[in-house]
């Protein structure tokens, strides 16, 4: 055990017929993953949780390595990407109604020493938040042509909320040459909550919203949980949503 624990939840919403959202929280191997499915009404589930069962398989043998210094986060967080889109490229050549069906995830790792780094890898625009003295800071950036419109001075943030091709992403798990991950590294304090989470949050709370229910009275991360969750649905929940909150013991 390293000291941080993960609290995950995860619901259908109101529009959708199907969850295509999985998680895994992996607390004694210091690995926690959101992913969100997409392709198809069956495959974007089976994408979704063949991700997460590939970080779960081999959540032992990269907690081993990264005890013993084998091998470096980065690299270990990679493998473990490269596997996952792997095994989902597999699925989909054993059935042809799987055929394109993809999934976005993002992991976090942390490895406790004296100073605790937190590892990230996202694909998609399954995102990570750190709250840090009542500041929500984004840690990851979209794969998705919103988020190129939007570096590139085409949107606005304003217009991007209803543009049409919101929810095209440019990588993903399960697509040819589409799955490369974007890996990060950053200091954590013991105070520390980190966010993960599938877009059915976001596309139903902004960074305001998501920021007042973790600062609010409550700061259980199950509480944090439930309430993040609830405020999605009750705005309209548009999407699956699913929320992974890390917290220090």
């Amino acid at each position: 055990m390293n000291g941080w624990f993960g609290i995950g939840r995860s619901e259908i919403g109101r529009v959708r017929t199907m969850n295509q959202d999985a998680f895994a929280v992996l607390d004694r191997m210091g690995l926690w993953a959101v992913a969100d499915g997409m392709g198809g009404h069956v495959g974007g589930e089976i994408a979704a949780q063949t991700a997460i069962a590939t970080v779960q398989t081999h959540s032992a043998s990269f907690s081993e390595q990264l005890r013993t210094g084998s091998a470096s986060p980065t690299d270990l967080l990679t493998d473990l990407i490269s596997r996952a889109h792997e095994a989902i490229l597999d699925r989909a050549r054993s059935k042809s109604k799987l055929k394109g069906m993809g999934t976005t995830l993002v992991l976090l790792a942390i490895v406790p020493d004296q100073t605790p780094m937190a590892y990230l890898a996202h694909v998609g625009d399954s995102r990570a938040y750190r709250l840090r003295s009542g500041t929500l800071t984004q840690l990851t950036k979209d794969h998705s042509l919103i988020e190129k419109y939007l570096e590139r001075g085409i949107l606005t943030p304003e217009m991007a909320k209803t543009h049409p091709e919101r929810h095209v992403l440019t990588r993903a798990l399960g697509i040819p040459s589409a799955a490369k991950p974007t890996i990060s590294a950053f200091p954590l304090q013991e105070d520390d909550l980190i966010l993960l989470c599938s877009d059915g949050l976001t596309k139903m709370l902004d960074d305001e919203a998501i920021r007042a229910t973790f600062t609010g009275d409550e700061t259980e991360p199950s509480h944090i949980c439930n309430r993040l969750i609830t405020a999605a649905i009750d705005r309209g929940g548009e999407d699956n949503v699913t929320v992974v909150v890390v917290a220090h013991r």
